[in-house]
């Protein structure tokens, strides 16, 4: 359950980091990128700990629940770097048109 949850929340954080940008608010986007990959830095290294169990013999059952969990945790991580890129895409257009 720590992946979804940690997961979720990279994910909710990326989505307020696209509004902001939306609206322009270059730093508060940022912010919200910065708390995305902190909850995502957490749940890779549960991630990471699963792995290592199943490495040495200590693998868990394979259940719709950690499938459904994988599942979150792979888009949350794209979710976060298209965050990266609408922020900056949408602070490079909103700089051009102040140009104009």
């Amino acid at each position: 359950m720590s992946l979804i949850a940690g997961a979720g929340d990279s994910k909710s954080d990326s989505m307020e980091a696209i509004i902001a940008a939306k609206k322009g608010d270059f730093q508060a986007a940022r912010d919200f990128i910065e708390k995305a990959s902190a909850s995502m830095e957490k749940t890779h290294e549960i991630q990471t700990q699963l792995i290592r169990d199943e490495m040495t013999g200590n693998s868990r059952e394979t259940t719709l629940l950690m499938v459904h969990a994988q599942d979150h945790l792979c888009s949350a991580q794209l979710l976060r770097d298209l965050a990266i890129e609408f922020t900056d895409l949408y602070e490079l257009v909103m700089k051009g048109r102040e140009k104009e």
